[in-house]
């Protein structure tokens, strides 16, 4: 079990889930039927406050103002591009910033969440990475990022509710597993959020074995892999995480990985100029994931002063685009949103915080 966050010997009540909730009321001396209660204040109606609780008894809200935290969250800042799409800046307990964006789609309106402040991985066309890894986040401070756009959303566009979920923030959600998991069950859970799994999307750069274990899990959310190349010469340069877990390697995890009926994994795939974009690099991602129940979605890189890269011109993104659909690999263009605000994908930076530019590095190419 994942340990729960404690500050000043007080539980942050966001990181349990049912079970533990149950169990730490009755330590109270409450009955466990108060623990469902408490939860479904604390994951279903996003409670703040102790006095919200209306169903509770005094004495036990009393004794959780003493013992206990609601959220970890505070929202230091709501950006809105001019596609529609917000940014909202979130600090954790110990101060630390990180990013979540809602973008809207017509009915459809998606939340991309953080599971790590910074990242590890060190993918070179990726701002977050250049930020470098300060810590995992934890379960409560994974699900409070959803519950933090829900109350937003109920000031600023009440009745609009986030139909999607996607894990694709800052950090990489397979480095940070266990507690990825067990937000994973927070959030689908009848009692609470109750999203479905099969609106939310996991993405990784590629951490073999724990696509294996993902696949063995009892929550299964849609599995995304951040591809980016067609061959290791290129992946090595710009994601250094392949030199690890290679493309065959990757993709052979894939072709392995559990998938239900009608469900499909989703490849994604940066262009950047002269790194990635020809037509022979089209024509060896058809090859590579053929036979994967796939689809394939192609994402212009969205420029920021960490990298070095270009975005592919717009017909070269169309010739890159049409090559791999006549080779029958369904692919699919992704509009940038909220590029005017850094928040598309790739540019999480906390740049409105004045992190520090990383001095450019040798642009990635063919030796």
């Amino acid at each position: 079990m994942v340990a729960p966050w404690v500050v000043d010997d007080r539980i942050d009540l966001r990181t349990l889930d049912l079970a533990e909730t149950e169990a730490f009321v009755r330590a109270l001396g409450q009955p466990a039927y108060r623990g469902e209660q408490l939860w479904r204040w604390v994951h279903g109606a996003g409670a703040r406050t102790w006095d919200e609780m209306s169903n509770l008894p005094k004495a036990l809200r009393e004794a959780l103002a003493d013992q206990a935290e609601l959220g970890t969250l505070t929202v230091d800042q709501v950006q809105t591009s001019r596609d529609g799409t917000r940014k909202l800046r979130l600090t954790t307990r110990d101060g630390r910033a990180i990013e979540s964006v809602l973008i809207p789609d017509g009915e459809k309106l998606t939340q991309c969440i953080s599971s790590q402040v910074g990242c590890a991985l060190d993918c070179q066309f990726c701002a977050t990475a250049k930020l470098g890894l300060a810590r995992h986040l934890d379960p409560g401070e994974i699900v409070d990022q959803v519950y933090r756009a829900r109350a937003l959303l109920a000031e600023v566009e009440p009745g609009r509710r986030i139909t999607n979920l996607v894990y694709m923030g800052m950090g990489e959600p397979l480095h940070n597993y266990d507690n990825v998991i067990k937000s994973l069950r927070l959030l689908t859970h009848e009692l609470g959020a109750n999203l479905s799994q099969r609106r939310i999307t996991v993405s990784t750069v590629g951490l073999v074995p724990a696509i294996e274990k993902l696949g063995r899990e009892d929550v299964r959310p849609n599995l995304a892999v951040s591809l980016n190349a067609s061959c290791d010469e290129v992946r090595d340069q710009i994601m250094p995480v392949n030199r690890k877990y290679d493309i065959a390697r990757l993709l052979g995890a894939i072709r392995a990985y559990p998938l239900e009926r009608r469900r499909r994994v989703t490849f994604e795939y940066v262009l950047l100029a002269g790194v990635n974009d020809t037509m022979d690099d089209a024509a060896r991602l058809a090859r590579l994931l053929g036979g994967i129940p796939c689809k394939l979605n192609l994402i212009p890189w969205n420029p920021h002063p960490e990298a070095p890269y270009q975005r592919p011109s717009p017909e070269a993104i169309e010739a890159f685009q049409n090559q791999v659909k006549r080779l029958g690999l369904p692919a699919y263009l992704r509009t940038p949103r909220g590029d005017d605000i850094d928040a598309a994908c790739g540019q999480l930076a906390n740049r409105a915080q004045g992190a520090p530019v990383v001095p450019l590095r040798r642009r990635a190419g063919r030796a």
